[in-house]
């Protein structure tokens, strides 16, 4: 099929020509006839597989044909400029704002639409211009949204269309109760499409709520990993991990690594560490200005930075064209992130290389896992680098405290719910608050530490068959 084929407009196909597009994929090609068409929808697909432009396209095409309709049906001089948002998408962090709306300009540059992406850690005063002048497309989070809701200077009257983007992603960083504060503001007569990576039970009862009648589009398995992302485990001991690393950077010659940490301090010291051994490295995190963060990974694209070292802030929204390598220093306290974590390589068709350095004290983390992706992570020792502990350390053995189990009002940050004050994560929004980064403790150990070496690491090896929702609240 070839997006000549889906009914969308002369401007949309030269747009969509500009950006070297001619085939939709699997997700484009099924949800856009559905909201062609008017129809909810509910669609799940991994990460790096297109959800974007399965909803700007159609988006941007129904506003263009409601705005024809409208100044056919007037006069010149009864045609008037659109003032108040006719579409809202709500993204769950402040980097996927910006991608969304960076989609809707790429796409819609000939169609007239006009959009906005508002989002905390930046000045509210270009938004409130911009607001006054009017915009078709609003891409928000939730937390700032409320912030415009509040002092009145956002009118969501006239939206025809919502879109729920990362859904998932929003339950767990306890965006839920905003989310249902913006829908009461809502016409009641509207098109809901609600798009992830996964659906948790949590979030399907949401979309029973939300949704009419609505169209399913599935095109990848629930919590499947990306499947051009080779994945691999050193086994190290942790205080080892910063010199293994090094090593791999050395012999491997790396140019572009995104290296997860599991907190800010983490990310810190590490990028720290990385810059004076000479690899120039950048944290990205929820503490950094969002100034200080665009700057970050601009110079980590353009090949500035060779490690951009960042906490699960960046495991969504962040889409970096051809990235060859993820690793794990620190395995994330709930496995649905590393799907996250490691789908930031291997993105349309591309090949990539995702590696963990797992200590004793990670081997819960691991089972959980291997657990979620059915299958075992081929496991190895580097030579020179052996781990020497065979024991975890007793607080790795620990039960974690306040672990989100789903209920309303948990949290996401280690601590327990409170169904009073749920939190909204940080927008930016005159709260001041800021929970980026998941610290709890591992769950209990239901088995051993798994794997057998296998040699040295696999480096930079060939593809390999192997994307969901995270437990850290951050804007």
């Amino acid at each position: 099929m070839q997006f000549t084929e889906l009914g969308l407009s002369p401007e949309l196909l030269r747009a969509i020509g500009e950006q070297g597009y001619t085939t939709p994929t699997p997700i484009q090609a099924q949800a856009i006839p559905h909201v062609l068409a008017g129809r909810d929808l509910e669609a799940l697909a991994q990460t790096g597989t297109g959800k974007t432009a399965a909803f700007v396209l159609p988006l941007l095409q129904r506003l263009t044909a409601a705005s024809t309709a409208t100044d056919a049906a007037n006069s010149p001089l009864q045609r008037i400029k659109h003032t108040a948002p006719r579409a809202l998408v709500l993204v769950p962090t402040r980097e996927l704002a910006q991608q969304v709306e960076d989609s809707v300009r790429a796409y819609g540059k000939y169609t007239g639409i006009r959009s906005l992406a508002i989002y905390g850690g930046v000045s509210i005063n270009p938004q409130l211009q911009t607001l006054r002048r009017g915009v078709d497309i609003l891409v928000a989070t939730p937390g700032r949204l409320l912030d415009h809701i509040s002092q009145r200077t956002v009118d969501l009257s006239k939206v025809t269309t919502l879109i729920l983007d990362e859904a998932d992603r929003m339950f767990d960083m306890g965006f839920i109760r905003d989310i249902r504060k913006i829908i009461e503001r809502l016409p009641r007569e509207r098109q809901n499409l609600m798009f992830s990576a996964t659906f948790a039970a949590e979030v399907r009862e949401l979309a029973h709520t939300v949704l009419k009648n609505p169209a399913l589009v599935e095109v990848a398995r629930r919590n499947t990993a990306a499947e051009l992302v080779t994945q691999s485990v050193i086994r190290v001991d942790q205080a080892q991990k910063k010199d293994v690393l090094l090593h791999l950077f050395e012999t491997h010659g790396w140019h572009q690594v995104l290296v997860f940490c599991r907190t800010k301090h983490g990310a810190d010291a590490l990028a720290k560490r990385l810059d004076q051994s000479g690899i120039r490295s950048a944290a990205l995190h929820g503490n950094k200005s969002q100034n200080a963060r665009a700057r970050a990974l601009a110079d980590f694209k353009s090949g500035k930075l060779a490690a951009l070292v960042a906490t699960d802030i960046a495991a969504r929204g962040i889409d970096i064209d051809a990235l060859p390598h993820v690793v794990n220093f620190e395995l994330p306290n709930v496995p649905e992130d590393y799907i996250h974590r490691i789908g930031r390589t291997g993105r349309a068709g591309a090949s990539g290389i995702a590696l963990s350095l797992v200590s004793i004290d990670e081997r819960i983390q691991l089972r959980d896992i291997e657990r979620l992706l059915k299958r075992e992570i081929e496991s190895s020792i580097l030579p020179g680098f052996e781990p020497q502990q065979t024991r975890p350390t007793p607080s790795s053995a620990k039960p974690p405290m306040g672990r989100r189990s789903g209920a309303p009002g948990g949290n996401s940050n280690g601590r327990p719910g409170n169904a009073n004050r749920p939190g909204r994560g940080s927008s930016g929004s005159s709260s001041g608050r800021n929970a980026n980064d998941r610290t709890g403790a591992p769950r209990p150990a239901r088995s051993g530490f798994g794997g057998k070496p296998s040699g040295a690491p696999r480096g930079d090896r060939g593809a390999k068959p192997a994307s969901h929702h995270s437990g850290q609240r951050h804007q």
